[in-house]
């Protein structure tokens, strides 16, 4: 049985992320939100595009304004109006200033905007009240954020809200991006039915196929639902080797136990795949299955109980199919420390994990381990969580009000 931290690192250390050219995919602008970026983006187009006024003001030249004061204005002729959208057409001369607005394109001849709190306008005159601070004031220059034809955007991150408008501003209405990554899906047991159909006695409702459908969607990825499979094994035979074939993630529920019908682990076997992982020291999620197969398919066998399936989802599953989507950081598990309201008990033999939710109060994390029984299958007080609190092998006892490693679902 691997620890934790080593069943991670085989998982991590197993996975590539999508980088070939058949991975790829052009999609609109507003098409990319939330795709991770396959190629670095330039523009040709220099940001701010001109020099602009960050103000409503006036546009001047600094030698004719450095010394005005209320008792002796610097007074200028305005020849001009530019409003945002107007390209100036005269060039400002010693004496003279144009009313600018904010963004307006700076005229030739100008340097430094003056705000206009800072002014009074006498017909077509404008006396400067107060000298600016230093040339170039309240004046965007023309590339200061951007210059064109260097990296805008470098290639895996994800295209979120910031990101979108970048490249609109570039004028970048298509993107390259990976394709998203297919992760096949399927429940074992015999006793399973889909929801919509009437429950029978000893019969129970596959609720794991629709939570790791949802979840892996959030994640990026797009769910291959292969339904339930029955515990016979050509019927599991079928299965594996079609989501083998068809996705580069495979997830199973259910069937990697030691029981008589758990057949997952010798199907794998018989199909030439690699089995990485038989069980690892965490509670709950420690009849855990990793393998791979020849195609670099990476194979997760999870526990049946709802709560252990999640558990174990968010500890490995989630981080790898973000890995493979190509995303270069951020991908890997996400920790913080915060302080817990309630005690945390654990028998210390396995890494344990606790449900809830992660608060800020006044600027404190604090973890709220959620109400009822942490079973792993229970799976109502799993709803509106957000958060793993995380034992370490050899800890016993947190106590209400000490800190505690937790994981961000």
């Amino acid at each position: 049985m691997l620890s934790v931290s080593e069943a991670e690192a085989t998982i991590f250390n197993l996975v590539s992320p999508l980088d070939n050219q058949q991975d790829t995919e052009i999609v609109d602008l507003l098409a990319a939100d939330s795709r991770i970026l396959a190629s670095a983006v330039t523009s040709q187009l220099d940001f701010p595009y001109w020099d602009n006024s960050a103000m409503d003001g006036y546009a001047v030249r600094y030698a004719d304004v450095q010394q005005a004061t209320q008792q002796q204005p610097a007074i200028l002729e305005i020849v001009e109006e530019i409003p945002a959208g107007y390209q100036p057409q005269y060039t400002i001369e010693p004496g003279q200033a144009a009313r600018i607005f904010t963004g307006a394109v700076m005229p030739a001849g100008a340097d430094t905007v003056v705000m206009q709190e800072h002014t009074q306008q006498q017909e077509n005159r404008v006396l400067i009240l107060t000298a600016p601070q230093k040339p170039q004031e309240f004046v965007r220059q023309r590339a200061a954020y951007y210059q064109a034809g260097t990296q805008l955007l470098p290639p895996g991150i994800m295209l979120n809200g910031a990101e979108i408008a970048v490249l609109a501003t570039a004028q970048c209405t298509q993107v390259s991006v990976y394709r998203r990554p297919r992760v096949a899906i399927f429940s074992t047991g015999n006793e399973l039915v889909p929801p919509e159909k009437p429950l029978q006695p000893g019969q129970i409702v596959d609720s794991n196929q629709y939570a790791l459908a949802a979840l892996v969607r959030q994640s990026g990825a797009e769910p291959l639902l292969l339904g339930i499979v029955p515990d016979e094994p050509a019927a599991l035979e079928k299965a594996i080797a079609y989501a083998v074939s068809n996705a580069d993630i495979v997830i199973s529920s259910g069937g990697v136990s030691v029981g008589d019908y758990d057949y997952v682990e010798q199907i794998i076997e018989s199909l030439k795949g690699n089995i990485h992982i038989q069980a690892v020291a965490m509670k709950p999620g420690k009849p855990l299955t990793v393998a791979t197969f020849r195609n670099q398919v990476i194979y997760f066998g999870l526990p049946g109980n709802p709560a252990s399936a999640l558990v174990t989802f968010w500890r490995f599953v989630q981080p790898t199919i973000k890995k493979v989507s190509g995303l270069v950081d951020g991908w890997q598990p996400k920790f913080i420390k915060a302080f817990t309201r309630q005690e945390l008990r654990s028998d210390g033999k396995r890494e344990t994990y606790f449900w809830g939710k992660l608060h800020l109060k006044n600027g404190i994390c604090e973890f709220q381990l959620a109400g009822g029984s942490q079973s792993s299958g229970n799976l109502i007080n799993l709803a509106q969580t957000n958060a793993l609190a995380a034992m370490s092998v050899g800890q016993t006892l947190i106590s209400s009000g000490e800190e505690v490693q937790v994981l961000l679902n």
